[in-house]
């Protein structure tokens, strides 16, 4: 006997995968691994910033050390700073290192706040980050080796890379009013 078996069209299937992908990673974030990447690599003429694992937990709120220490990551259209538009100096959030400025800060649509750049060379270190069964490039502070979050090739000039940052990662220092 013939069975006529019916198939999802594409945008369902899209949809479904997508939702699984995301409650699969939402549920893994809360057993991410401890931080095992090396350490800080800070320029020049800075010192790093090393503290045990027991001094962050004290110094960081339980959502900052599960993002800045273990490889976290906040949900979409939900940290401090993605639609921050007010000029100044985005620091580490872990140890006040100048990491972006708002100027090379843009709107991805991606729900996390992006920068092209890093405020100078050697502020921020990436490393491969091949975590939840993924290849992506991992940024980390380079004071004190805090996760960031990632970087991509998909981003505008004048670098085309996006720097896509937890706002948990991040301290802000003001310049004055925003501008409109």
């Amino acid at each position: 006997p013939l069975r006529i078996i019916k198939v999802m069209n594409r945008p369902t299937i899209s949809a479904l995968l997508l939702a699984a992908f995301g409650t699969a990673c939402l549920a893994s974030s809360a057993a991410e691994p401890a931080k095992a990447t090396s350490a800080p690599r800070p320029p020049k003429g800075v010192k790093a910033v090393i503290k045990t694992e027991a001094e962050w937990k004290k110094l960081l709120s339980s959502e900052e050390y599960r993002i800045l220490r273990q490889d976290g990551t906040e949900r979409a259209f939900t940290g401090e700073f993605w639609n921050h538009k007010e000029q100044g100096t985005y620091t580490c959030g872990a140890c006040n290192f100048p990491l972006y400025t708002s100027s090379d800060k843009f709107r991805s649509g991606t729900g996390w706040h992006s920068f092209t750049r890093a405020i100078k060379d050697g502020h921020v270190t990436s490393e491969v980050d091949r975590k939840w069964g993924m290849v992506r490039t991992e940024i980390t502070c380079a004071r004190c080796g805090s996760h960031l979050g990632h970087v991509f090739n998909d981003g505008p000039a004048p670098t085309g890379k996006r720097h896509c940052v937890n706002s948990a990662s991040l301290n802000f220092v003001s310049e004055g009013p925003s501008k409109k």
